[in-house]
């Protein structure tokens, strides 16, 4: 009897490791299942995200997102998501996809996973035509600086441009107004944002940080949607389709760095 008890045990555990893996949680699987993909993007910061005259959302985001629904062959759900709830949308499951001009950090990389680029951009600090530049960092000392709380910008100049007077605001349109409003000398921001920033006029870069590459970002562990999602941004850049969207936003279509 004790023979027939084990060798029962030592079956039940051969089948259950052979057992097919469609019983383990698989994002990808489950958007097509429910023909529904959750898309988070910005709604404030154009032309990544912004509405138009008719109260539409548009932007490089937004288009991305729709050509990523329909190349899946789903439903495309938008959820607006601002700079500092961008993680935190995905990690709460808010959304199964972020498409919000997210740049890729290590510290980052514990959290979530990351496409490769789907365009580059440059980030700087940006000044008004008579306010002074800056040759390093430590020119920046007392400066007030306005910028997005939580943004690749801000964790930036927190880690470099210590002695600066770094003003915080809950996105980039607030930032960007409390500019315009002379609030603030300065501001930091992607070079696209900054060359749309209606309530900022009159401004030029002052600093140049780095290049900036955006990417889209899954949560740890869906390695099948990140897997779908890198082929589905490298089929739209041989086709020619993401270089439209840059063009038809940016005015441009820019070189993307490797990763």
């Amino acid at each position: 009897m004790h023979f027939l008890k084990t060798a029962i045990a030592v079956t039940a555990l051969s089948v259950a490791a052979f057992a097919p893996t469609s019983a383990f949680a698989d994002k990808l699987q489950d958007i097509l299942n429910n023909g529904t993909i959750r898309i988070g993007v910005l709604a404030d910061s154009a032309p990544w995200g912004f509405r138009d005259g008719a109260g539409e959302l548009v932007g490089f985001d937004v288009g991305l997102a729709k050509l990523v629904a329909a190349d899946l062959g789903v439903d495309l759900q938008i959820v607006e998501v601002t700079g500092a709830a961008r993680l935190p949308s995905l990690l709460s499951d808010q959304i199964d996809v972020l498409i919000a001009a997210a740049g890729a950090t290590p510290e980052r990389a514990q959290q979530v996973m990351f496409t490769s680029p789907y365009v580059a951009t440059d980030l700087g600090v940006y000044g008004g035509a008579a306010s002074d530049g800056f040759e390093t960092t430590a020119d920046m000392a007392g400066k007030a600086i306005a910028v997005a709380r939580g943004s690749t910008l801000d964790v930036w100049l927190t880690d470099n441009a210590t002695e600066a007077n770094i003003v915080r605001f809950e996105d980039a349109a607030s930032a960007l107004a409390a500019f315009g409003a002379g609030q603030t000398e300065y501001f930091a921001e992607n070079s696209v944002i900054a060359k749309n920033a209606e309530g900022a006029a009159g401004h030029e870069l002052k600093f140049r940080i780095r290049q900036s590459p955006a990417h889209a970002a899954v949560n740890q562990g869906e390695h099948n949607l990140l897997q779908w999602l890198n082929t589905d941004l490298f089929f739209n850049r041989m086709n020619g389709k993401l270089d439209a969207l840059q063009v038809e936003y940016f005015g441009e279509a820019s070189p993307l760095p490797s990763m």
